[in-house]
C-alpha cells in the first residue's frame, strides 16, 4: 500500500515562489518507489472542484500542465530521493488551494484527471496573499 505525503506549502505573496514535495512510504520497497508510478498534482480551492494541475509519467517522464499554470509551474522527479516536486513561480491569488499529489499506474503518458490515480496524499495548503 502506497502512502503519499505532501510538504512545502505555506503563505506567499503574489509573485512569489514555493516548491511542493511529494514523498512516499509503503509496506515494501516496490510499493513506495515512486519511479514505478505516474504522479499528478491536483488542487482544490474552497467551494470549487478538484482541479488537475500537472502530471509526470514514469515512462520517458512525459509531462502535462493545465493551461493556467504553463510557464509558471514545473513538475519534476528526483528518483534518488524518491520525491516528485512541483516548483511554483509567479504565484497568483488564484493559485490558493490545498494541493494534493496522487500516484497512478505506470503509463507512457499522464492525464490531469482524477480517475487514473489510485493513491492520494492528505494535501498541503498554499495561500497566495499580500
Amino acid at each position: 500500500q502506497l502512502q503519499l505525503v505532501e510538504s512545502g506549502g505555506g503563505l506567499v505573496q503574489p509573485g512569489g515562489s514555493l516548491r511542493l514535495s511529494c514523498t512516499a512510504s509503503g509496506s515494501t520497497l516496490d510499493d513506495y518507489t515512486l519511479v514505478f508510478y505516474t504522479i499528478g498534482w491536483f488542487r482544490q480551492a474552497p467551494g470549487k472542484e478538484r482541479e488537475g494541475v500537472a502530471c509526470i509519467s514514469n515512462k520517458n517522464d512525459n509531462k502535462f500542465y493545465v493551461d493556467s499554470v504553463k510557464g509558471r509551474f514545473t513538475i519534476s522527479r528526483d528518483n534518488a530521493k524518491n520525491t516528485v516536486y512541483l516548483q511554483m513561480n509567479s504565484l497568483e491569488p488564484e493559485d490558493t488551494a490545498v494541493y494534493y499529489c496522487a500516484a497512478g499506474q505506470t503509463s507512457q503518458f499522464c492525464a490531469i484527471v482524477p480517475a487514473p490515480y489510485d493513491y492520494w496524499g492528505q494535501g498541503t495548503q498554499v495561500t497566495v496573499s499580500s
